[in-house]
């Protein structure tokens, strides 16, 4: 069938009134269905190949959205209903189904041809802050292509506050969490998980165990370490792999230092100090709490490689005097992962990683460099890294208590910009 749109004055002069009327708050019953009617028009002249025409119809849906609150949920409901692309002035990206997070292209100049996925998927960290942030830092920095991916809501915004665990009695509203864009891990070099206690629907599931088990490299940031609830469909010669503890080398057992009072002084290791990850790396230190992740008088697995340990420190100020009731433990390792086909991964694990431990720059450096080595490009590692903010960067504090910190849903596109 072939479909035509005719344009008219008429039809054009209407639509003007019905929008202006609605710039200045007037109510009107007609705003609605010209929203619709707009969509069906694009529709068609997508159908019949009249592209020319289609965009004037899409600019009377602007129109509409540029003056809703809503404008970028309504803006991206547009593009997914008509199939056309849309941009706004900060996104760089087609809305698509497949497709909700932030992409941050590397300078030509300083390309090095590696691509980096960000997960962003807890709900304690502030980690739909800080991916964005160090995104930025290595694509602007260090010539990464990097794009980073956000556990949404079903209304497609970045949503912290999504319960991780059904409420009694109400296992039947529980939502699952879901991560649009993630074949987009089919091309990355390297992937950042920080994700936290996720239930995913199962091809989620299957896209993530793809990645792990494919033989390329693999960075855990503080929650990662028990990132899915549930097991992942993921066997090695028909037994069950664990994430957190065989992938990455350890799970989370306990809060060693005091949760949300104490703060992690890193001190290096000696031995390691000429590691390439701990390249013009000093004065590690941040606000969260050293995790524990083997047993007590345990010790890491024999393949991990520990190239930092974490010393509890009273309070939550950089210089703290030392817990003498807390030994330090391993925060910062490395250690290999052997996939079902004999490939071996480089693997990076911090269970530091909150946002506040991003304003620390030697952190924030030995993450970068980890990128680096992560990629077989630790013989490119600058002696002093440039981990300086691309934008400003102030993230919100640690914690559950939403309503107190500020925390509230918002569109991927919000985080690409302070």
């Amino acid at each position: 069938m072939r479909f035509h749109v005719r344009l008219n004055h008429e039809g054009f002069y209407s639509e003007h009134q019905n929008l202006k009327r609605f710039k200045r708050g007037i109510p009107t019953q007609h705003t609605v269905s010209s929203i619709d009617k707009n969509i069906r028009k694009i529709r068609c002249c997508k159908t019949a190949g009249h592209f020319t025409q289609a965009p004037v119809f899409l600019s009377y849906l602007l129109g509409y959205s540029m003056h809703l609150k809503q404008n970028l949920l309504l803006l991206t409901t547009c593009a997914l209903i008509t199939g056309l692309p849309c941009h706004s002035a900060d996104a760089q990206t087609p809305a698509t189904e497949s497709f909700s997070g932030l992409t941050f292209q590397s300078p030509a100049e300083k390309s090095i041809g590696k691509k980096i996925v960000l997960i962003a998927a807890e709900q304690e960290y502030r980690s739909e802050q800080s991916m964005p942030m160090l995104a930025k830092i290595l694509s602007s920095r260090h010539g990464f292509d990097c794009t980073v991916l956000f556990a949404v809501n079903p209304q497609g915004q970045v949503d912290p506050t999504m319960p991780v665990y059904p409420e009694k009695g109400k296992e039947s509203e529980f939502q699952t969490h879901n991560i649009p864009g993630l074949d987009r891990l089919k091309e990355a070099d390297l992937v950042i998980f920080f994700a936290r206690l996720l239930t995913l629907p199962l091809e989620q599931q299957k896209q993530i165990v793809s990645y792990i088990d494919s033989g390329k490299p693999i960075i855990g940031l503080r929650t990662a370490n028990h990132g899915f609830r549930g097991r992942l469909p993921y066997k090695i010669d028909g037994k069950q792999i664990q994430f957190g503890e065989q992938v990455l080398g350890g799970t989370f057992r306990g809060h060693h230092g005091n949760w949300h009072r104490d703060s992690t002084r890193g001190d290096i290791v000696d031995a390691m100090k000429d590691h390439p990850i701990l390249t013009g790396v000093a004065n590690i230190w941040g606000p969260s709490d050293v995790y524990r992740t083997f047993p007590e008088n345990g010790a890491l697995p024999s393949n991990c490689t520990a190239l930092v340990y974490g010393q509890p420190l009273i309070g939550r100020e950089q210089g703290g005097e030392s817990n003498p009731n807390k030994i330090p433990l391993p925060v910062i390792w490395t250690k290999p992962w052997k996939t079902s086909n004999g490939k071996s991964a480089r693997v990076f694990h911090s269970t530091m990683g909150s946002g506040k431990d991003f304003e620390n720059d030697g952190f924030r450096r030995c993450i970068v460099n980890a990128c680096y080595w992560c990629t077989q490009l630790e013989d490119q590692i600058p002696p002093q890294s440039d981990v300086s903010y691309v934008d400003p960067y102030t993230p919100l504090s640690s914690g559950f208590n939403y309503e107190k910190l500020g925390v509230t849903p918002k569109m991927p596109t919000e985080y690409r910009t302070p």
